[in-house]
C-alpha cells in the first residue's frame, strides 16, 4: 500500500503530460497579411510570445475546452476558443482600429502614442510569462529581478535595486509607470523597487538611442506598464509566500473596461528570526523591514474612438536596528558601541490618462497625475574605544602631556532628515500616420515639484594641523543643517518623424526632444539652458526567410540625452552655484539581430557614449565655523564603450530563455577635484568589464517547470596599498576649538588603481513550479519552491582586511564574492486565480 501511495504522484504526474496537446496559434496583420512578431496569447493565465512568424506554441489538456486572448500594441484584442479535443491549428486576424477582425468576441483598444516594445538598438522588453518566472521568485519579489538579468545591466547584488545601465551612474536610471515619471521608485533606500510583478503587465528597458518621447536620463529608461483589468469576467489572483501575501481583484464593466484592485503586506519577522541563527549581525534588528502597499487600476472605453484609465498607487517601508555593546578588546580594554537607527519611507501617485482617436490614421493621448513622498531618518552611533599608546609615542611627544599607557577616545555622530516631495505632471502626445509609411508625432510635457528637506548631521572629521607641525592632524565635529523649501518646473516639447518603406525593408525615426529646468527657492532662481536633444535611428530588414533564417536586421542610432542631478533641489543661495547645467551624453548604437527558425534570435549591440557637463558633488568641512558644506560641480566627463550580446528562445515546448553577455569599459573624470585621482580618468567604483546571465526555463510537462537564473560577474575596482604603517599625532578639540586629548593613530598609505580588482561574484537561483488547473479552465493555481544564491557555501570566500587606524592592525572579516548573504536563501510561494 505505501509502495502504491509513493508511486501515485508519479503516476499522475505523467499521466497530466501524456494527455496533453500543443497548440499553434499564429497571430497577422489581416491588412499587410504579414505574421505579428511579439503579439501575446493568453490561456489559462500563462502568457506566451509568437516569435517571428507570427506562431506562438503552448500546450493545453484534452478534455478541458480553453479560451485565449490575444493582444498586440496597437491593434484590436480578440478572443478564441480552443476545443476540448480536435483542432490545434488556430489562425487570428488582427486590425489596427475600427472593424470587428474575427467571429469571435473582440475588445477594441485604439494604438497609444508611446507604446514600447523590443527594438533592437532601442530597448529590450519583458513580459508574461518571463516576468512570472523571473520576478516571481524569492523574498523579494521584484520586477527589477528580471531588469537585472537584461543585457547592459550591471551587477548589483541581491538587495540592491540601482543598477548601472551601460556604465551609467546607477541613480540615473529614469523609471516611468503608465507614462508617469516616478522621482524615486524604490523601497529601503534603493534596496528594491516598487514595481511588484502582480501590478505588472509588462516592462521595457531602453539603453540605446530611444524615441524623443523620453528623456530626463542619459544612461536608461525604465517603462513600466500596469496590469489592466479584463473587461469581459471577473477575476481574482491571491498569492502567499515566504515574506509577503498579495491579492488582486478585478471586475468588468460591461466589456467596456473594469477595475482591478491590489494590495501586498510583508513579514519578515519570521525571516528575521530565522536569519539570526545564522547571522549575529541580524540580532540587531529591531524592527523587521517591512512593505505595504496598495494599487489600484480603472479603464473605460466610452465610444470606440474615446477611453480613459484612472490608476493609482501608495506604499510604504520601513526598517530599525538597535545595538548596544560593552565588551573588551583583545588588550582587555573597555569597548562600548552604541547604535540606532530608524527609516520610515511613504509615497503614492494618482494617474489618469485620456486617449482619443478621431481618425483612424490619428490618436491623441493627456496624461495628467500627481505624487507624493515623504522619507524620515533617525540614526546615532556613539563608541568609546580604550586604545594603548605605544612606547615609541609616549617617548616621541612626551613633552605634549602623553603618559599615560592607554587612552579613551569619544566619538559621537548623528542624522536626523525629514524630506517631504510634492509633484505634478502633465503630458499631451499627438500621432498622426501621413499615409505612405510615414507618421508625425509631437507632444508636450511639464514637471513641477516643491520638496521640503530639513535635515541635522554631526561627522567627525580629520585635517591636518601645521600650527604645531606637519605631521599632526586635528580632529574635529561638524555639523550640517540645511532648511530648505524649493520648487523646480522641468517643461519639455518633442517632436519627431517615423518612416517605413513598402514590405518594411528600411525605417527610419528622426526626432528633437528640448529640455529645461527652472529652480525656484526662498531667495534665488536658478535655471538651465535648453537642452537641445537630437536622434535618429535607422532599421535596414535586408533578409527575410532565407534558409534558416526568419529575418536579419540591421541597426544604426545616435543621439543626444539630457538629465539632472538628484540632489538639485536641495541647493541653497548660501551654496554660491551661479549656473547649473543638465547631465549631457553623446550616444551612438549599431546592432543587428538575427531571427531564425524556431523561435531563436541572436541580438549584437555596439554601443559608445560620450558623458559631458556632468553634475558631481563632495563635502566639505570648516574647521572654524565647526560646520559641513556641500559643494557642486559641473563639469564632470565621462567615456563608456561596450557591446551587449544577447541569445534568446522567446517559446518551446520543452524549454526557452535567453544568455546575456555584457562588455563594458566605462571612465569618468571630475577636473574640479585637483588634488584627487578623479582629476584623471578612472574607473568608477560600479564598473565591471563583464556581465554574464543565463535564464533557462525547463518545462518536462504542462503542469511543472524549473526555472534557474545564473549569473557571473568580474570584480569592482579597489584600492591598492602602497606604504607602510606609520603613525602620527592628533589633536582631538570640542565644538568650542577646546583641546581635548592627544590620540595615537595609524595610517597606510592606499592608491587608486586601474588594474586591481575586487572577486567576481557568481549567483544561482533556482525556482520549481507546479500549475494546477480546474475541469472547467478557470481556476489556476501555482505553488513554487526556490531557493536563491545556491552557490553560496560552495564559492571560495575572498578573505578581506580592513586596516585599524587605532591599533594599526589588520581587522580579519570575510566577504563572499556574490556581495549577499552568505547563506541559501529559501522561499516558497502559493499563488491562487480565477
Amino acid at each position: 500500500m505505501k509502495k502504491a501511495l509513493f508511486f501515485l504522484p508519479i503516476v499522475l504526474f505523467f499521466n497530466i503530460s501524456l494527455f496533453a496537446r500543443e497548440i499553434v496559434v499564429t497571430v497577422n496583420d489581416i491588412d499587410l497579411d504579414m505574421p505579428l512578431e511579439g503579439a501575446v496569447v493568453k490561456a489559462e493565465g500563462v502568457e506566451y510570445e509568437t516569435d517571428a512568424d507570427g506562431e506562438a506554441r503552448f500546450t493545453v489538456r484534452d478534455g478541458v475546452q480553453v479560451v485565449a486572448q490575444v493582444a498586440y500594441p496597437g491593434y484590436e484584442n480578440a478572443r478564441i476558443t480552443i476545443p476540448a479535443s480536435g483542432r490545434s491549428a488556430f489562425t487570428v486576424q488582427l486590425r489596427m482600429g475600427g472593424d470587428a477582425l474575427e467571429n469571435e468576441e473582440i475588445v477594441v483598444e485604439a494604438k497609444q502614442p508611446g507604446m514600447t516594445e523590443t527594438k533592437t538598438g532601442r530597448s529590450v522588453s519583458i513580459s508574461g510569462k518571463d516576468l512570472t518566472r523571473t520576478a516571481e521568485i524569492g523574498v523579494i519579489e521584484d520586477v527589477m529581478a528580471s531588469i537585472k538579468l537584461l543585457p547592459g545591466v550591471g551587477y548589483t547584488g541581491m538587495f540592491n535595486a540601482r543598477p548601472s545601465i551601460r556604465g551609467g551612474e546607477p541613480g540615473d536610471l529614469t523609471a516611468v509607470f503608465d507614462g508617469f515619471y516616478i522621482s524615486n521608485p524604490y523601497y529601503w533606500g534603493g534596496g528594491a523597487s516598487i514595481f511588484d510583478p502582480r501590478m505588472v503587465q509588462s516592462a521595457s528597458l531602453s539603453h540605446g538611442v530611444f524615441s524623443t518621447r523620453y528623456g530626463h536620463t542619459i544612461s536608461g529608461l525604465l517603462e513600466i506598464t500596469s496590469r489592466k483589468p479584463d473587461s469581459a469576467d471577473v477575476e481574482l489572483e491571491l498569492g502567499l509566500s515566504t515574506s509577503a501575501a498579495n491579492l488582486n481583484v478585478s471586475y468588468p464593466f460591461a466589456g467596456k473596461g473594469g477595475i482591478m484592485l491590489m494590495g501586498k503586506v510583508t513579514y519578515w519577522d519570521p525571516f528575521v528570526e530565522l536569519a539570526k541563527l545564522f547571522i549575529d549581525e541580524v540580532n540587531y534588528v529591531k524592527t523587521a523591514p517591512y512593505i505595504r502597499s496598495a494599487a489600484f487600476s480603472t479603464d473605460y472605453q466610452f465610444t470606440p474612438n474615446f477611453g480613459g484609465t484612472v490608476s493609482g498607487f501608495i506604499g510604504g517601508d520601513g526598517a530599525g536596528a538597535f545595538y548596544k555593546n560593552d565588551g573588551v578588546t583583545e588588550d582587555g580594554l573597555p569597548n562600548r558601541t552604541d547604535f540606532n537607527f530608524d527609516w520610515n519611507n511613504l509615497q503614492g501617485f494618482l494617474i489618469t490618462d485620456w486617449m482619443w482617436t478621431p481618425k483612424p490614421s490619428m490618436a491623441a493621448r493627456v496624461t495628467l497625475g500627481s505624487g507624493f513622498l515623504r522619507t524620515d531618518l533617525d540614526g546615532y552611533v556613539e563608541y568609546a574605544l580604550t586604545v594603548p599608546f605605544s612606547e615609541d609615542f609616549k617617548n616621541k611627544y612626551g613633552a605634549y602631556g602623553v603618559t599615560a599607557d592607554f587612552y579613551t577616545f569619544n566619538q559621537t555622530m548623528f542624522a536626523d532628515m525629514s524630506d517631504t516631495v510634492e509633484n505634478w505632471q502633465a503630458r499631451a502626445d499627438y500621432d498622426w500616420e501621413l499615409g505612405k509609411g510615414f507618421l508625425l508625432a509631437a507632444g508636450v510635457q511639464g514637471l513641477y515639484a516643491k520638496e521640503t528637506i530639513e535635515e541635522n548631521d554631526q561627522g567627525v572629521f580629520e585635517r591636518s594641523y601645521s600650527q604645531i607641525d606637519p605631521e599632526w592632524r586635528i580632529i574635529f565635529p561638524a555639523s550640517y543643517h540645511t532648511s530648505t523649501v524649493n520648487q523646480t518646473l522641468t517643461s519639455s516639447a518633442y517632436t519627431l518623424f517615423e518612416w517605413a518603406s513598402p514590405a518594411n525593408v528600411l525605417g527610419a525615426e528622426l526626432g528633437l526632444r528640448v529640455d529645461h529646468l527652472a529652480l525656484f527657492g526662498k531667495d534665488f532662481t536658478l535655471q538651465t539652458k535648453p537642452a537641445f536633444n537630437p536622434r535618429l535611428n535607422v532599421d535596414w530588414h535586408f533578409l527575410k526567410n532565407k534558409g534558416v533564417f526568419d529575418s536579419i536586421t540591421a541597426v544604426f542610432g545616435t543621439g543626444l540625452f539630457s538629465s539632472m542631478m538628484d540632489n538639485i533641489s536641495s541647493i541653497q543661495s548660501s551654496d554660491g552655484i551661479g549656473e547649473i547645467k543638465q547631465n549631457r551624453s553623446w550616444t551612438s548604437v549599431a546592432g543587428v539581430k538575427f531571427n531564425i527558425s524556431g523561435g531563436y534570435s541572436v541580438n549584437l549591440e555596439g554601443y559608445y557614449k560620450s558623458i559631458f557637463d556632468r553634475a558631481y558633488s563632495t563635502l566639505r568641512s570648516n574647521e572654524s565655523e565647526k560646520s559641513i558644506t556641500i559643494e557642486r560641480y559641473f563639469d564632470g566627463e565621462g567615456r563608456i564603450f561596450g557591446f551587449d550580446l544577447m541569445l534568446q528562445r522567446t517559446s518551446g515546448r520543452f524549454w526557452d530563455g535567453w544568455l546575456a553577455y555584457s562588455f563594458n569599459i566605462a571612465q569618468y573624470r571630475n577636473p574640479s577635484f585637483i588634488d584627487s585621482y578623479q582629476s584623471n580618468w578612472y574607473y568608477p567604483r560600479f564598473h565591471r568589464f563583464h556581465n554574464l546571465n543565463l535564464v533557462l526555463n525547463i518545462k518536462p510537462t504542462p503542469i511543472f517547470s524549473i526555472a534557474t537564473r545564473l549569473g557571473f560577474a568580474s570584480g569592482a575596482p579597489k584600492s591598492v596599498v602602497t606604504g607602510n604603517i606609520e603613525t602620527y599625532p592628533v589633536l582631538v578639540v570640542d565644538s568650542d576649538s577646546k583641546p581635548v586629548q592627544i590620540i595615537q593613530k595609524y595610517r597606510r598609505e592606499t592608491a587608486y588603481s586601474d588594474t586591481e580588482r575586487d572577486g567576481f561574484a557568481l549567483t544561482l537561483d533556482v525556482k520549481l513550479s507546479w500549475l494546477f488547473f480546474n475541469s472547467a479552465g478557470r481556476g489556476r493555481m501555482e505553488f513554487y519552491f526556490a531557493v536563491e544564491n545556491v552557490l553560496s557555501f560552495l564559492e571560495t570566500k575572498i578573505r578581506n582586511t580592513s586596516f585599524n587606524q587605532y591599533t594599526g592592525k589588520e581587522d580579519e572579516g570575510s566577504n563572499t564574492a556574490t556581495y549577499q548573504l552568505p547563506i541559501p536563501m529559501p522561499s516558497i510561494g502559493f499563488k491562487w486565480s480565477y
